[in-house]
């Protein structure tokens, strides 16, 4: 039996109020080991405030923040499942139906660039990358709303055969340009290689990694300790009220690339807002965080 169109419509919607309003239980973990290492009184304040924030809106089914984001999708296609009906649409019209039943509605946060109108619906909108996953019987969505304080902040530069000091520097650079406001304690993505585009992809993708998992490769392990050790010596603190906490985590990635080799850095807030499920023929659906 296929994946269908109703399917992937209840998903997409679905994943979208998770998002806005469960905070991933490893991330609510690594707030709780946070706080018991902070050595500011003020950030372990507000950090307790988070936790309990994280805990109230769970319980309550309330969003944890105003700032509902736009609707960004990543859905890896396996190529031994079969699908049946307009799947890009069913991912619209999913984002659509949140936006006509979500209590409590949420704010108009799709802009036009050109006219800096405001609206629940936009060219291209949902944005939906599209991946294959060779041999996998599933449709997998991940969605992950980006807000404007996380997504002001992200930046991408390429370089002509940088070092890895010149990669960690430049991270570094973009942590200190965004200072708090991108509502710290963050996850940090970086992208190393590949194309413009695909390198800004990577960095996306890495900052959605669940934590603890040690990075496969031992360079990249090495510098994601050292970034995140440097990220956290800044100062800034929880939501910039000073202390030691400014990251909870940084992932990085890479790719092949040419002599230009660009690097990405992106952030997500201390909501770290992801979602994510697999469809599969058979009509079963695995949620994961």
């Amino acid at each position: 039996m296929p994946v269908t169109y109703e399917q992937v419509k209840a998903v997409a919607a679905q994943l979208y109020g998770s998002a806005l309003k469960k905070v991933p239980e490893d991330t609510k973990a690594a707030l709780v080991s946070a706080h018991a290492a902070e050595t500011s009184a003020v950030a372990r304040s507000v950090l307790s405030m988070m936790i309990a924030s994280a805990r109230r809106a769970e319980e309550a089914d309330r969003h944890l923040c105003s700032d509902a984001g736009i609707p960004t999708y990543f859905v890896k296609i396996g190529t031994a499942v079969t699908l049946q009906g307009n799947i890009r649409q069913a991912i619209s019209d999913g984002f659509d139906h949140l936006v006509a039943t979500v209590q409590p509605p949420i704010l108009k946060h799709v802009t036009n660039p050109l006219t800096l109108e405001r609206g629940h619906k936009g060219r291209s909108m949902p944005l939906v990358s599209f991946d294959l996953v060779d041999g996998a019987d599933y449709l997998e969505i991940t969605c992950s709303p980006k807000g404007l304080g996380a997504g002001r902040w992200a930046a991408l530069e390429i370089f002509s055969f940088p070092t890895l000091d010149v990669i960690e520097r430049y991270v570094m650079d973009c942590v200190l340009k965004a200072g708090s406001q991108h509502c710290p304690p963050v996850v940090i993505g970086v992208g190393i290689g590949g194309t413009f585009d695909y390198c800004a992809k990577l960095a996306k993708q890495a900052s959605l990694r669940p934590f603890g998992q040690t990075n496969p490769e031992p360079i990249l392990a090495d510098m994601e300790a050292r970034l995140l050790e440097a990220v956290n010596k800044t100062g800034f603190g929880p939501m910039g009220t000073g202390g030691d906490t400014t990251a909870l985590a940084v992932h990085v990635d890479y790719a092949a690339s040419h002599g230009f080799i660009p690097v990405a850095v992106c952030f997500n807030c201390w909501i770290n807002r992801r979602a994510g499920a697999r469809l599969y023929e058979d009509g079963r659906i695995e949620t994961f965080e």
